[in-house]
C-alpha cells in the first residue's frame, strides 16, 4: 500500500505525455507529407506500446509469466473495447480503407498466431524468435509503406493533400523534442501508475493473472487511451484508430516476442488464457470488420457497445476471481442473450454495409471515409 499514492501522478504524467506525442506526431506527418494513419500505425503505436514492452519483458525475466501474458492479452482487449469505444463516444472516428484491408487482418493473424504457438502451454525462445522476426519484417514493410503511401493514395483515390508548411531546423528540433518528451512521459507515467495499482491490488489478495489482465493491462494501455482520446478531440481521428490497431500488432509480435526471448524457462501460457481470454481478444478483433466497414466510421453508439462489453468482461473476471455465486447466472445471460444479440447486430450491419458499398468506385469510398 506504500506505493498506492503513485496512481494519481502517474495518470497526470500519462495524459501530458499523450498530448505531447500526438502533437509531435501530427506535426511530423504534416511536415513530411505522410498521412496521419501511417504515423498512427508506426511512431505513435510503437511509442505507446513501450510500457507494455517494459512491463512484460521485466515480468517474464522475473518468471512472472501470468503478468507478462495477461498484460498483452488484456491490453489488446482494452485497446479495442475501451480505448476505441471511448474515443468513438467522444467523437465518431474515421477508419482508413488501408486499415480495413491490411492492418485489421494483420491484427487478427497475430492473435491467432499467439494462440497457435501457445497451445503447448508455453512460448519458447524459438517462438519468441519467430515473433521478433515477423516483427522486424513488419517494421521494414511499414517503413517502405510510409514512403510509398502518398503515391499509393494518389493512385487509388482522390484525397486532399496534407498541408505542407515550410519547416525549418528549429521546427524539426521542436517536433523531435515533443515526441521524445511525450514517449518519456508515457513510460514514466505508466511505471508510476502500475506500481501504485499493483501494490493496491496485491494488498487485497488479487492473483497475478487477474492483475495482468485488468490493472496492469489498463495501466499500460493508458498511453493508448490518452493518445487516442486526445487525437480524437484534436480531430486527428486516423491516429486514434491506427494507434490502437498498430499497438495490438506490436503487442503480440514485439512484446511477447522479446518477453519469450528473455524468460529463463519460457513464458508459461495459462489454460484460462488460451480458452477464454485469447478467444475474447480474437472475437473483438473480428468484430472490427463489420464495425469499421459500416460507413468507414465508428459511430458513438458502436463505441458505447464496445465500452459496455469491456465492462462486462471485467465484471466476469472479478466474479470468476472471487468465485461469486452470481457467476453462473452472469455467464448464462451473456452466453444466451447478450452475445448472440450483438453477433446478430454486427452481422446484419456488416451485410448491409457490404451490399451498400460493393461495386462502388474507390473514389466514392474515400469521400465517405473523409
Amino acid at each position: 500500500m506504500e506505493k498506492a499514492w503513485l496512481i494519481l501522478p502517474g495518470l497526470l504524467v500519462l495524459i501530458a505525455g499523450g498530448e505531447w506525442l500526438v502533437r509531435g506526431a501530427s506535426r511530423l506527418a504534416s511536415a513530411l507529407g505522410i498521412p496521419p494513419v501511417v504515423i498512427g500505425l508506426s511512431v505513435v503505436a510503437f511509442g505507446t506500446s513501450a510500457p507494455e514492452l517494459a512491463v512484460s519483458v521485466l515480468s517474464a525475466y522475473r518468471g512472472q509469466s501470468d503478468i507478462a501474458v495477461g498484460n498483452v492479452v488484456g491490453s489488446n482487449i482494452v485497446n479495442i473495447l475501451l480505448i476505441l469505444g471511448l474515443s468513438a463516444v467522444v467523437a465518431p472516428l474515421t477508419v482508413s480503407l488501408r486499415i480495413i484491408k491490411v492492418e485489421v487482418p494483420m491484427m487478427i493473424g497475430t492473435a491467432l498466431l499467439f494462440v497457435l504457438l501457445g497451445m503447448d502451454g508455453q512460448l519458447s525462445r524459438w517462438d519468441g524468435a519467430l515473433l521478433v522476426t515477423i516483427f522486424a519484417v513488419y517494421l521494414v514493410w511499414m517503413g517502405r509503406t510510409a514512403r510509398q503511401e502518398p503515391e499509393l493514395e494518389a493512385e487509388l483515390e482522390e484525397v486532399e493533400e496534407l498541408a505542407k508548411p515550410p519547416v525549418g531546423a528549429k521546427d524539426y528540433v521542436k517536433i523531435v523534442l515533443l515526441i521524445i518528451f511525450g514517449l518519456g512521459g508515457l513510460v514514466l507515467g505508466s511505471e508510476w501508475l502500475i506500481q501504485g495499482a499493483v501494490a493496491l491490488a496485491r494488498a487485497v489478495g488479487v492473483s497475478e493473472l487477474v492483475i495482468g489482465l485488468t490493472i496492469v493491462a489498463v495501466g499500460t494501455s493508458l498511453p493508448e487511451l490518452a493518445t487516442s482520446v486526445i487525437a480524437s478531440l484534436r480531430g486527428e481521428r486516423d491516429i486514434s484508430v491506427g494507434n490502437v490497431v498498430g499497438s495490438n500488432i506490436f503487442n503480440i509480435l514485439s512484446v511477447l516476442g522479446f518477453s519469450s526471448l528473455v524468460a529463463p524457462n519460457s513464458v508459461q501460457v495459462a489454460r484460462s488464457v488460451l480458452f477464454f481470454d485469447a478467444p475474447v481478444m480474437i472475437a473483438v478483433s473480428l468484430a472490427c470488420f463489420p464495425v469499421f466497414f459500416n460507413g468507414f466510421r465508428i459511430m458513438r453508439w458502436e463505441g458505447a457497445i464496445f465500452v459496455f462489453y469491456y465492462i462486462a468482461y471485467t465484471v466476469y473476471l472479478i466474479l470468476q476471481a472471487s468465485a461469486h455465486d452470481a457467476l453462473e447466472t452472469y455467464r448464462l445471460v451473456m452466453a444466451w442473450f447478450v452475445l448472440p444479440l450483438t453477433a446478430l447486430t454486427l452481422t446484419v450491419s456488416g451485410i448491409f454495409a457490404w451490399r451498400q458499398y460493393r461495386g462502388k468506385p474507390v473514389r466514392l469510398l474515400r469521400r465517405i471515409e473523409k
